[in-house]
């Protein structure tokens, strides 16, 4: 643990903005691989269709989040430094083009490419999110990040 907590600069009444958007494109990322397996599994048109939706809700809200976790990247000094920090943001980026490529496989045609190329592109997507998140972790339990420690024992202290 630091010796001080690193404030986000992109934050709202102190609480970084990046974690809170991030929730919903991963969760959606991580549901089309469902909806690809489903779609495999049973030839039902429902999957592929719910894949286009999934496939563009992660890439638009993945993109958003990147967009507000990089300005805390390059304006926050300590940050900045980090090599974690770096390593995050560039698998982010990695990530968020394979879901932007999935997503471009299935607008015009949702079940053309689904087997065996989207079934692949979702599960490597799924990968680097699990790589991105680890160090996403390390940046706030490790480095805290975003965390206000002095607020976090005040509520842990019980009279």
């Amino acid at each position: 643990m630091p010796a001080r907590p690193i404030s986000s600069r992109m934050a709202l009444y102190g609480h970084p903005i990046h974690p809170v958007l991030i929730h919903f494109p991963v969760a959606a990322l991580l549901g089309l691989i469902g909806t690809d397996v489903g779609y495999w599994w049973t030839g039902d048109f429902f999957w592929a269709r719910a894949g286009v939706w999934l496939a563009g809700v992660g890439t638009v809200g993945g993109t958003v989040a990147g967009v507000v976790g990089l300005i805390d990247l390059v304006t926050v000094a300590r940050i900045r430094r980090m090599v974690t920090g770096w390593g995050h943001a560039i698998l982010a980026v990695m990530m968020l083009s394979l879901a932007c490529f999935n997503w471009l496989l299935r607008i015009d045609e949702p079940a053309a490419h689904i087997v065996p190329l989207g079934l692949y592109v979702s599960f490597l997507t799924g990968a680097l999110i699990a790589v991105t998140g680890y160090l996403g972790g390390q940046l706030v339990y490790e480095y805290a990040v975003g965390v206000d420690i002095e607020e976090a024992l005040d509520r842990d202290v019980k009279p």
